[in-house]
């Protein structure tokens, strides 16, 4: 699904009370903007019946270049991951 089909959702969703295809934008906008600040302000964002994204650590590590067979110095980095809630899990099953 992208962006342009979450925004068509939104707006067949009359309980949402958006009407135009700009507000809908801005409000899918809004929602990504929000979750991007949480997580770099809190590291995870809970949402009730749906999941939470966290910022997972990686620590450094020593990998293989799969051409040379040369070991690789890998860097510690941050990665985002995102663990659904039971409600979501069930409703994937049903599809």
């Amino acid at each position: 699904m992208s962006k342009k089909d979450l925004v068509d959702i939104i707006l067949e969703d009359k309980e949402a009370g958006i009407t135009t295809k700009a507000a809908a934008s801005r409000a899918v906008d809004s929602v990504v903007n929000a979750i991007m600040t949480g997580l770099k302000k809190e590291g995870s964002i809970q949402l009730i019946g749906f999941g939470t994204f966290l910022v997972k650590e990686r620590e450094a590590r020593i990998g293989r270049n799969p051409k040379t067979g040369e070991s690789v110095s890998i860097e510690a980095t941050k990665k985002l991951a995102f663990k659904p809630s039971i409600t979501a899990k069930n409703a994937v099953k049903q599809f």
